[in-house]
């Protein structure tokens, strides 16, 4: 393949035939109060922290994929993720949803044991979150069709048995507040998206594992892990 034709990362967006082309991958760490616990912090409403996958993690629902490297304990994290669909730097909590132009269901896939190395010797986590395959997304579906969803079920199922189930009303930080304090960090953009978080449930993914997981009222999801 030629340099100069290199395909653009993409997502199909639900009811068109169009591609919502994207920019950058922005993540939201310990975003719901049991899985904060869960994995052995206070829980207690600070400011968001934000990591960040390339755009090319994008892998889309119905894929197979690779069991990583170097890793012996990759996890699953099901999310609610957030399309952006308009330029805007200091946004306010009160207009955050009108930078919003769809939603998705999402999973950020992990490898704990490097993250947990990581975190140890005070390092970024690049190597545990932004691997090849790692941001499995659904279709974008657009806000001017399913509205801006603040409740719901969220959850995610591996080999059929359920392991994250909660409601997108636990939110620690919800959609318009993390929007606006992401807004603060870096200037928003078209094709821009948002992993807003994950309940609690995460745990350990084997290859042969079918995995699905939804969103009520958004989509769902599903891959294989080879």
């Amino acid at each position: 393949m030629n340099l100069f034709d290199l395909p653009q990362p993409s997502v199909p967006v639900s009811g068109s035939d169009r591609q919502f082309p994207v920019r950058r991958i922005y993540c939201i760490g310990r975003n719901y109060e049991k899985h904060v616990a869960e994995m052995g912090y206070d829980v207690k409403r600070s400011k968001p922290f934000y990591f960040a996958k390339p755009a090319d993690a994008i892998v889309l629902s119905g894929a197979t994929v690779d069991y990583p490297p170097l890793t012996k304990d990759l996890h699953h994290e099901i999310e609610l993720v957030v399309a952006i669909g308009k330029r805007g730097r200091n946004v306010s909590v009160d207009e955050a949803l009108d930078y919003v132009f769809g939603y998705a269901v999402g999973i950020d896939l992990t490898r704990r044991d490097l993250q947990r190395a990581a975190k140890e010797k005070a390092r970024p986590w690049e190597t545990a979150k932004g691997f090849d395959q790692s941001a499995p997304i659904s279709a974008i579906h657009r806000a001017e069709d399913i509205g801006h969803p603040s409740s719901g079920r969220i959850w995610l199922a591996v080999n059929s048995q359920i392991r994250q189930d909660a409601g997108l009303n636990e939110l620690i930080w919800n959609v318009s507040e993390s929007i606006a304090e992401l807004s603060t960090l870096f200037e928003l953009a078209p094709g821009d998206l948002l992993y807003t978080g994950t309940p609690a449930g995460v745990g350990p993914l084997n290859p042969g594992d079918e995995v699905t997981g939804g969103i009520e009222g958004i989509d769902e999801i599903r891959i294989k892990i080879s």
